[in-house]
């Protein structure tokens, strides 16, 4: 697949794996994906009175980390996945963590005004829209000036090594372990999706031209993975 499938597609993806996600990703991260996610929370710098948004919020793992540290603000998760939202709010209720707002929606199209978010964290999901420019300027049209945004996804390694283990292991033991879940297709396309992703300087520059004042892109796991912070 050496396209963007459309969103439509895409959407339809995540609510088939909605049942599955938490588990797989705890699987096949060895649970090292709690530590990335920390790691994105804490960049986005929240504060106990933020409005805080989880982009592409998934089954809700960041929107929760969020909630931990905003406690008179308001934490809104927001995916276009209704299933994977339904994962969400369940988790949310278990955890005690009623007063998250969860939002079906676009994020190409927030319905948000501007300047009215003080941070915001996107886990996996930058690397799944359809137009990652749009994504990147309806994130700098509802941050307040010099509030930030940290965006955590997966990213192929310069490293040629690095990149042929990532692709192997995503290969042979992601695509195998979704199997047993009837996921095959939709786990297949993790790596043609790393692969046609903005790498880091990419990312920063795209950032820098729709006017973000500041753009740092920092690798984690020698490239595997990385985290883009940007201040408006």
């Amino acid at each position: 697949m050496n396209f963007t499938p459309p969103a439509s597609q895409i959407q339809q993806m995540f609510d088939r794996i909605a049942p599955v996600y938490d588990l797989l990703n705890d699987w096949l991260s060895l649970g090292l994906h709690k530590v990335w996610k920390q790691i994105t929370v804490k960049m986005s710098s929240p504060d106990t009175a933020s409005v805080a948004l989880d982009l592409c919020c998934g089954t809700g793992d960041l929107t929760l980390l969020l909630a931990k540290r905003v406690k008179k603000g308001r934490v809104i998760g927001v995916d276009f996945s209704p299933r994977l939202l339904a994962v969400a709010k369940e988790k949310a209720r278990r955890k005690g963590y009623d007063k998250i707002e969860w939002l079906e929606a676009d994020v190409l199209q927030l319905p948000f005004p501007d300047n009215s978010v003080d941070c915001i964290t996107m886990g996996y999901g930058l690397r799944n829209v359809v137009d990652i420019p749009a994504c990147l300027r309806e994130i700098w049209r509802v941050l307040k000036p010099g509030k930030k945004a940290a965006i955590l996804d997966f990213h192929q390694p310069e490293n040629n090594w690095l990149a042929a283990t990532q692709q192997w292991y995503l290969e042979n033991i992601v695509v195998t372990a979704a199997s047993f879940f009837g996921n095959r297709q939709d786990y297949a396309y993790i790596h043609p999706s790393i692969q046609r992703f903005p790498n880091g300087k990419q990312q920063v520059a795209i950032a820098k031209q729709i006017g973000f004042s500041q753009q740092t892109h920092y690798p984690l796991m020698g490239g595997i993975m990385g985290v883009l912070v940007l201040t408006k």
